[in-house]
């Protein structure tokens, strides 16, 4: 019943991290996040044990120094004060430890819930260079005649300068939802030079972290994708696995590729439906070690099982991926996936922006840590160059010559 989001694992942000806006919060996406809920704003100074003072003496010694000498105009406090708490993460070491600006922070936060106010697009960059808009079906900008491929020209009759961001783009359509918000825009149709100009209301946007459907090929087959862990993943991978049961389906396959993680919680949630019992996931602090449990009641325990995978599978996805594999629950397809195996938990700050702190790393069932070295599928495949899914072509034969023994 969710064919139309077949295309959504084509979304991914960029990979790379860095300063600018839109460059930090493509790194969390594409370097795997792996997150604890949001544990509030933090008002004042938190000191804890280790090798540090109280204020930064030297600090205020510079400042006071390029106040009274600097030649050129500084950049304001503001963004002085960003840069120095850039610096001082960018001393440990941990690429997963990072800051992020308010505007960002609160995209993150969007993402990560499933939901967020706008018109209902995927931004995407094409070959040459131009912003490509692909509407969510029965969104805000399908309805007001916006076509999948079409090119972003102009936002608020302004045209769109080509080196803007693509996240940065994406806030663009972006906005609050009262009456008269929303956004004008003039696209360039695909498949020729004609263009619209039209203005789209804010509404509030539900971005699906589950597609489902059974297969066409096969009737007796399911296929189920994870494309991120929010807040609301449990309960659709719930919808999705009842309508699946609903269909009489014999056999799964559950697809994490290009899944980059999202909330521990929800990670395990998703496990949990698929094992019976057992440990699903260890984590390690610097408290010591705790272990999370199956529960009774998963909805997929009996069916067998196929898992793909590749290289922008990470963090959450590596979990589910690993617990199924160490449970042999169904054989891993795919290309070995990125290695993230840390947890990070988001501090948001006083002034909407927020601090991620790296704070355990985690264990599959078997003990296995993939920080860095990445899971390594039962059956490598090597991606097709003309596009073709060679991965869940061969996982469908799979599963279809299993199901043809059991009936023997």
């Amino acid at each position: 019943m969710q064919n139309v989001f077949r295309n959504l694992n084509e979304f991914k942000r960029p990979v790379l991290l860095g300063i600018a806006m839109g460059v930090v919060l493509a790194a969390v996406f594409a370097g795997g996040f792996f997150f604890r809920d949001a544990v509030g704003v933090v008002s004042r100074p938190v000191l804890a044990q280790g090798d540090h003072t109280t204020g930064y003496p030297l600090l205020d010694e510079v400042q006071g120094l390029l106040d009274s000498h600097y030649l050129r105009t500084q950049p304001s406090a503001k963004e002085r004060e960003y840069a120095a708490i850039r610096g001082m993460l960018g001393a440990l070491g941990d690429r997963y430890t990072f800051f992020i600006d308010p505007p960002v922070a609160q995209s993150e936060s969007d993402v990560l819930a499933g939901t967020y106010g706008g018109i209902g697009v995927l931004v995407q960059r094409n070959e040459a260079g131009e912003i490509i808009l692909f509407p969510y079906p029965d969104g805000p900008a399908a309805e007001a005649g916006i076509e999948d491929g079409d090119v972003l020209l102009q936002v608020n009759a302004a045209d769109l300068d080509p080196a803007t961001p693509q996240d940065q783009v994406d806030q663009m359509l972006r906005g609050e939802v009262k009456p008269d918000s929303g956004v004008e825009l003039t696209v360039r149709r695909a498949l020729s030079d004609e263009t619209l100009t039209v203005f789209i209301p804010f509404d509030v946007i539900n971005v699906p972290s589950v597609i489902w459907r059974v297969l066409a090929e096969d009737e007796r087959l399911g296929y189920v994708q994870v494309l991120r862990f929010t807040s609301r993943t449990p309960q659709e991978l719930q919808n999705a696995l009842t309508d699946l049961r609903t269909a009489d389906i014999s056999a799964l396959l559950v697809d994490l590729r290009n899944n980059s993680g999202g909330l521990l919680q929800e990670s395990i949630n998703v496990a949990d439906e698929f094992i019976g019992e057992g440990v699903l996931v260890s984590e390690r602090d610097a408290d010591g070690e705790r272990s999370f449990y199956a529960t009774e009641g998963g909805l997929a325990t009996d069916w067998p099982l196929a898992i793909l995978v590749n290289q922008g599978t990470a963090s959450g996805a590596e979990l589910v991926a690993g617990a199924l594999q160490d449970y042999e629950r169904g054989l891993v397809y795919g290309q070995k996936t990125y290695g993230k195996g840390t947890i990070q938990q988001i501090f948001p700050l006083s002034d909407g922006s927020s601090l991620h702190i790296t704070s355990a790393e985690w264990f599959t069932p078997d003990g296995r840590a993939l920080s860095d070295n990445g899971l390594e599928p039962d059956i490598t495949m090597i991606p097709d160059a003309t596009g073709r899914d060679v991965e869940l072509g061969e996982a469908v034969r799979q599963l279809q010559q299993l199901l043809a023994d059991q009936e023997d």
